[in-house]
């Protein structure tokens, strides 16, 4: 199963990863900024008139609770875009964080594999040693 995973890790191109992070980090500030700093975006579009109204008052009663039930949607759709970018940083970041440790936890793992092959031939020399002067 080890061998699984040191396969898998090591297919990952770590440079571009690494390269990538930070990149991927600040997009996800400025969507976060950008997202945080708009005001509620206007319907421009215009209303068409409701089929069968036929008073003026009528009319304009219709298309109050529309724009109502547009406001309360487009009021839903902020809070969620706002909370998507949130969760968009935060895993930008978290991201970021993961790729620097698996990056160290690389590193590290080639010195031990390097001083595990040096103890390996200063053991087996000493065996060599140890058979030659028996």
């Amino acid at each position: 199963m080890a061998v699984g995973w040191i396969s898998l890790l090591s297919a990952v191109p770590w440079k571009e990863v690494i390269s990538k992070a930070p990149a991927i980090a600040d997009g996800a500030k400025k969507l976060w900024n950008t997202v945080t700093k708009k005001s509620p975006l206007e319907n421009t579009s215009p209303f068409e008139i409701p089929p069968g109204a036929s008073t003026d008052a009528e009319m304009i009663s219709k298309l109050l609770v529309k724009l109502n039930a547009f406001d309360v949607t487009l009021s839903e759709l902020q809070k969620q875009m706002l909370t998507s970018s949130e969760l968009i940083q935060a895993l930008a970041m978290q991201n970021t964080e993961l790729i620097k440790r698996v990056e160290a936890n690389r590193i590290r793992l080639r010195w031990v594999s390097g001083l595990i092959f040096v103890l390996v031939i200063v053991v087996a020399a000493l065996i060599k040693l140890t058979l030659q002067s028996n």
